[in-house]
């Protein structure tokens, strides 16, 4: 079985849908990207929590093993955030490598708790009750992004604005073309 989720997960999303699937039932249609990605999330995580000792049945889960679990994500991180005694510290394209650690991007883990917060739900559980959406987990995230902003020298306020400002020559185009239709 391991070897199997091995297997798949090295094989990744490049895997051929050809004849050596025909010996089992036939295939449901197959799962969306984003499907197959909170799949995987939900079974990492659901291991993660069987690996514990002693191990915490979902049932029992609350927002620190979330937090736990996004530590723990951190070795597996691609990532650069400079620490605050590096000379790149703030710099976004550091000339040179250093020794700082690598991290999950602030993003990645966003959009994990995003896809384990509807999987949870998915799986029975109550929406009041879903411990991905405790305040502390946002808390959690929010400071992760502040502090890679900072130790990566990214300003993210800032781009929200210029997102804002691209998406709005749109909405007036879509306006205007609506109200030529309605002209003529």
């Amino acid at each position: 079985m391991l070897g199997e989720i091995a297997k798949d997960s090295a094989e990744g999303s490049s895997r051929s849908s050809g004849n050596h699937h025909h010996h089992h039932q036939p295939q449901p249609a197959p799962l969306s990207r984003y499907e197959s990605q909170k799949r995987r999330d939900w079974n990492t995580f659901g291991q993660y929590l069987k690996n514990q000792r002693p191990p915490v049945a979902l049932s029992q889960c609350n927002c620190n093993h979330i937090l736990d679990f996004l530590r723990y994500l951190d070795q597996f991180g691609k990532t650069k955030v400079h620490l605050h005694g590096c000379v790149f510290f703030g710099q976004p394209d550091p000339p040179a490598p250093c020794t700082c650690p690598l991290r999950q991007a602030w993003g990645s883990l966003d959009a994990l708790i995003g896809r384990l917060r509807a999987a949870y739900e998915e799986h029975g559980g109550a929406p009041e009750s879903n411990p991905f959406g405790n305040g502390a987990i946002r808390v959690f995230l929010r400071e992760v992004r502040e502090c890679q902003a900072k130790a990566r020298g990214i300003p993210y306020k800032k781009k929200k604005k210029k997102r804002k400002n691209q998406i709005k020559p749109n909405v007036d185009e879509a306006k205007s073309s609506i109200s030529k239709r309605q002209a003529s």
